[in-house]
């Protein structure tokens, strides 16, 4: 082979490490634009943090989410990778935003709900508001100045994120009842953080986005099917039927230089029993988390690599109880005046047969309860669950359990923006990806989505071969700069 057939060669091959969203969304771009791709991925399954298990549990088998994950009308990048793997029915969207908030810090429990009526925003949730039991008439008030001060907002205003989303809150006459009941009820299950620590670029962007773009911007969405079943399977058919080659329990040691005069990179890997290999690429997708992507990233690739450990992460703790009966009547509900936080009923997507309900609990921001036996939690939540569903008082517990995601998301804390690296590298063909790359999101599926289409689009410009396919929504036309 010439020098110029194996500068040709190197040229189509890219190596994309990490098989979570970011890396699946990139290795499906890339082998549509027809470069020859290979995904590399340590874990024996893909899906990255969303993912299942199996459980054999003393209600019967069970296949268990590692947790809830929710997505809204405005993911559109999240919408076209499930219609990309041929899951998009598996996850279906409310016909209309309705989320039941059961209140039990009053004298006695009080439902109320948010919800949307088919109209224009910002009228399109003013009912909703007007009605909504768990604030005072003036705290209502004042919530309705507040979301037309936000809508007025510029998420991507750098000065936004020097400033923390409660400190704004008190500035426009929020209340702490109002942080409470609504505005946390929201920013803890999308940015895992609660006002005060939480950047006000990154809220703006939830809010603005979420609740006053479109009337159902958001409606929520969820799977109805395990999270293997998408992430893992599905995912897995539409990379073989793209000609991706995927490596699992397969572990990068490094990435250099390749030793020849065509330049790309050389991608040592660890296949476990089959020993190391050496994969040779044009181009590199790093979508793994920060702290693996500092330690293989080679020298020169980031002007100051070391931002990218200043990227802080946060927990989410998942509480999974199994009933001997049916307790809860609702598919989901958030909870006000108790640690519980957000509950799901997991019963069909689980398997669970022979009766009983499955009940998943979210809990964000979990600093303070991630680490604690299970004794503790089952000791905490179980008299909450009671409070709430009086159901549950008389029913037996057939299984009590907890997932624990210690770096569930990056810290959406004041000054994370100006940390996030946007895909491009200053090193030819090493790209980004990740929900903690410069999206312009939080957390989310969506930013994960996102920025693996990113990835790929910087990665095939750099390389002259633009995407020809539709282009993921939303990931279009995003400025370089190098942090």
């Amino acid at each position: 082979m010439t020098a110029d057939e194996e500068r040709s060669g190197a040229a189509r091959r890219a190596v994309v490490l990490g098989g979570g969203l970011a890396g699946t969304t990139a290795a499906l771009r890339l082998a549509e634009a027809g470069v020859q791709t290979t995904l590399v991925e340590t874990r024996p399954r893909l899906g990255g943090l969303a993912f299942s298990f199996r459980r054999d549990s003393a209600a019967g088998p069970l296949t268990v989410d590692n947790g809830q994950h929710v997505y809204l009308r405005c993911c559109t990048a999240y919408r076209w990778y499930l219609d990309r793997v041929g899951a998009g029915g598996l996850a279906p969207l409310q016909d209309r935003l309705d989320v039941p908030v059961l209140d039990v810090g009053a004298p006695r429990p009080r439902l109320a709900r948010l919800r949307r009526a088919a109209l224009p925003v910002p009228l399109h949730l003013a009912a909703s508001l007007a009605g909504y039991r768990h604030l005072s008439a003036a705290e209502r008030a004042a919530v309705a100045r507040a979301a037309l001060a936000l809508k007025g907002l510029d998420p991507d205003d750098p000065a936004l994120d020097a400033v923390d989303f409660g400190t704004w809150l008190h500035r426009h006459g929020q209340s702490a009842r109002a942080v409470e009941a609504l505005w946390d009820l929201v920013g803890t299950a999308t940015l895992n953080a609660r006002a005060p620590q939480a950047s006000l670029g990154l809220a703006a962007k939830v809010f603005r986005t979420g609740l006053l773009s479109e009337p159902g911007a958001a409606d929520i969405g969820w799977a109805h099917v395990p999270l293997a079943d998408i992430h893992d399977d599905r995912a897995r058919a539409a990379l073989d039927a793209a000609g991706v080659r995927t490596l699992l329990r397969t572990r990068a040691r490094a990435v250099d230089p390749a030793p020849t005069e065509d330049g790309g990179w050389r991608v040592t890997v660890d296949r476990g029993g089959s020993g190391a290999a050496e994969l040779t690429a044009g181009t590199v997708v790093f979508a793994v988390p920060q702290r693996e992507a500092y330690r293989l990233l080679p020298a020169g690739a980031l002007a100051d690599p070391g931002r990218l450990l200043d990227i802080g992460t946060a927990p989410i703790l998942n509480v999974h109880v199994v009933y001997d009966r049916t307790v809860l009547r609702r598919s989901f509900f958030a909870a006000l005046g108790t640690p519980v936080q957000w509950v799901f009923d997991r019963t069909a997507a689980s398997g669970l047969t022979g009766g009983g309900q499955y009940l998943a609990l979210s809990q964000s921001v979990a600093h303070q309860e991630i680490d604690l036996p299970v004794a503790a939690l089952r000791e905490r939540y179980l008299p909450e669950l009671e409070r709430l569903l009086p159901a549950a008082a008389g029913a037996g517990v057939r299984d009590f359990f907890v997932t624990r995601e210690r770096t569930a998301t990056f810290d959406p804390a004041p000054g994370v923006g100006r940390l996030r690296p946007l895909a491009r590298t200053l090193a030819p063909g090493i790209q980004l990806a990740g929900a903690w790359t410069a999206t312009g999101w939080p957390a989310t599926m969506e930013s994960a989505v996102r920025s693996g289409a990113n990835a790929a689009r910087e990665a095939l410009a750099s390389l002259g071969r633009p995407h020809s396919a539709e282009p993921v929504p939303g990931t279009e036309g995003r400025a370089h700069e190098h942090h």
